[in-house]
């Protein structure tokens, strides 16, 4: 019978038969998630070298399996045997699934799926791997546009749990209904998403890091600053250029392009230093040098060169500073006042009456309980730290203070006023911080008649847990002064990043617009709530998704930053998101209100 006259039947179930093409290291990744789930897998390539580097790779994971006690030897042997390599598209032929995971090209995409339709079985799914090319243009050219969908795994496919199930307007659902089933089954977290490049993890991830590589063509920040900063100030596992070295600089460059083609959005247009490393070779850890060196091509292992940074003694001697003014009385305020005074520094902390100074070194006490409580300091060395803790009711108290902090409201005009008071009041040669995170140093320094010394000290929340401190230089901030702040933040054993004054600094620059994105993506109906936190945190690696994050921070303080750097970088793909700024005028705040993108118990 001619295989068009056939009808194609619809799927009952989980493929079981599965055809991998391409055996690189995503596809030999997949076969080894595929092969350990009880599927029959058919792994194709045109290199033998390929192939066997691939039946090497599994026999050497399943090996590991077994030492760890995760498989038994009769369970790896069976593994194997359901692993078969060729060298020819014709073994798919009764594949019930084919995933292609061939290199990122559009038109060596379109002839696998052309030489696959004549090929399978007219009921046979076809699935491409891709991150950055349109599935609905691939399954508008093949002859079963409704059995083509996009199946993207992220690498390393065995250890990594999400998978993004890519739908184009052409495809049945109930052949999403059977590769959706087919990922739970392989113990994966399957997300549902539209076609578009990047889908949703690579899309949020993608214009973050070319972000972050802008950001170091600049100037603005080193690699080591920047990468520092965001895991230190958000936790993720890696920062953003080392992970542009192991995805590899020319594969991010070529998904840049495609999102920049269909979206348009300046944001995703590939920043030029990823073009100039990848016309030089330089793609990263593959070719064993992109943003950083690596001991040889394909190690993990950083090794010095040109550009590592001396230590902090090419900075000069700083001030000396044995006693700290702390203003304010918020959380900030006492987390900051908590952190020099466990240091070894005397700290007075100001507030606007002696009940809320009283207060905020109450607020300090508990905390320090907590840590007792813990096993994390002896009660006397809590009675020692909350010794060195003076409350104020004035500023006037700052009068002998080697190094003012303030940590007031996130108002310019107040930080100001704030300013030109510690001016009058502080002696000469005292070092004055700022530790606000979007507005400018310059504006808080022009308050005084001593811009030279004064700096921003931005500090994360929690202070006394976070360990990350972006070190903000004006163009008029003294050299000893830089100097005092990076030996103080050593003292304090919190890691300093230096920065230039602009808005966000590194780390609010680089978060917010990816927080702004995700809205967007919601606000189009691209993808829900759920699933875009479930995809950066499995793939991504983030610690909370963008919506539990926005929530967290609060969406009147994430707009106010998006505002700011709207204002500043005139970049349209910085506009806040609409919903955002509908949400905050609801007074939908996150988790503070009980509501903000989702919806929370009142305390």
């Amino acid at each position: 019978m001619d295989r068009q006259s056939t009808p194609p039947s619809q799927p009952s179930s989980a493929p079981q038969t599965i055809a991998v093409v391409g055996l690189g290291t995503m596809g030999t990744g997949i076969a080894e998630v595929l092969t350990r789930a009880g599927r029959e897998v058919i792994g194709i390539d045109i290199s033998d070298a390929a192939a066997r580097a691939a039946v090497t790779a599994l026999e050497a994971s399943t090996a590991r399996a077994v030492s760890r006690e995760r498989l038994t030897e009769q369970e790896r042997a069976d593994v194997l045997a359901r692993f078969r390599t060729f060298g020819d598209l014709q073994a798919a032929a009764h594949a019930d699934l084919v995933i292609e995971v061939v290199p990122e090209d559009y038109e060596l995409k379109r002839q696998v799926f052309a030489a696959l339709d004549a090929i399978v079985r007219p009921d046979t799914i076809l699935a491409t791997g891709t991150n950055a090319l349109s599935v609905t243009r691939l399954a508008a050219e093949s002859l079963r546009p409704e059995r083509v969908l996009g199946l993207h795994f992220f690498n390393p496919a065995p250890a990594m749990k999400l998978v993004e199930v890519a739908s184009s307007v052409l495809t049945a659902p109930p052949v999403v209904e059977a590769v959706t089933a087919l990922a739970r089954e392989l113990g994966k977290e399957p997300v549902s998403v539209g076609d578009r490049p990047g889908f949703v993890a690579d899309g949020l991830l993608f214009g973050y890091l070319n972000q972050a590589a802008a950001m170091y063509e600049s100037k603005y920040a080193s690699r080591e600053d920047i990468d520092a900063a965001m895991r230190l100030g958000c936790g993720l596992p890696m920062g953003p250029l080392a992970l542009l070295d192991l995805i590899g600089i020319d594969t991010a460059r070529t998904v840049l392009e495609a999102m920049y083609a269909a979206s348009g959005d300046r944001l995703h247009a590939p920043a030029p230093v990823l073009g100039h490393l990848t016309e030089a070779g330089l793609t990263g850890r593959k070719a064993g040098r992109g943003f950083y060196s690596y001991e040889a091509p394909g190690s993990a292992t950083v090794v010095r060169d040109a550009q590592t940074p001396l230590d902090d003694a090419r900075l000069g001697e700083g001030r000396p500073v044995s006693s700290v003014g702390v203003a304010g009385s918020g959380t900030m305020a006492s987390g900051i006042a908590q952190v020099f005074a466990q240091a070894g520094f005397d700290v007075v902390l100001a507030a606007r009456s002696q009940e809320k100074a009283d207060a905020a070194k109450a607020a300090i006490g508990k905390s320090l309980d907590r840590m007792v409580t813990r096993g994390r300091m002896s009660a006397e060395v809590r009675e020692g730290t909350l010794a060195r803790i003076t409350p104020a009711d004035s500023l006037e108290a700052f009068a002998e203070v080697d190094l003012a902090v303030e940590a007031v409201a996130e108002d310019l005009a107040v930080k100001q006023q704030l300013f030109a008071s510690l001016d009058k009041i502080c002696k000469p040669g005292a070092v004055l911080a700022t530790t606000t995170s979007s507005l400018p140093v310059i504006a808080c320094a022009r308050a005084t008649s001593r811009p030279q010394d004064v700096i921003g000290m931005h500090f994360f929340n929690p202070a006394p847990a976070m360990k990350l401190v972006e070190v903000v230089r004006t163009v008029l901030t003294a050299d000893d002064v830089h100097a005092t702040v990076r030996e103080v933040c050593a003292r304090i054993r919190k890691h300093a990043v230096d920065c230039g004054d602009r808005a966000g600094f590194i780390v609010n620059a680089l978060l917010f617009p990816y927080l702004n994105n995700a809205i967007k993506m919601v606000e189009e109906h691209y993808a829900t709530l759920d699933d875009i936190d479930a995809a950066m945190k499995l793939g991504g690696g983030y610690p909370m998704g963008p919506f539990e994050l926005l929530d967290v921070v609060g969406l009147d303080v994430s707009l106010a930053i998006e505002k700011v750097l709207h204002k500043e970088f005139r970049d349209p793909g910085l506009a806040p998101s609409p919903l955002l700024e509908h949400l905050v005028a609801a007074g939908c705040l996150g988790r503070k209100t009980g509501r903000g993108f989702r919806e929370y118990a009142r305390k």
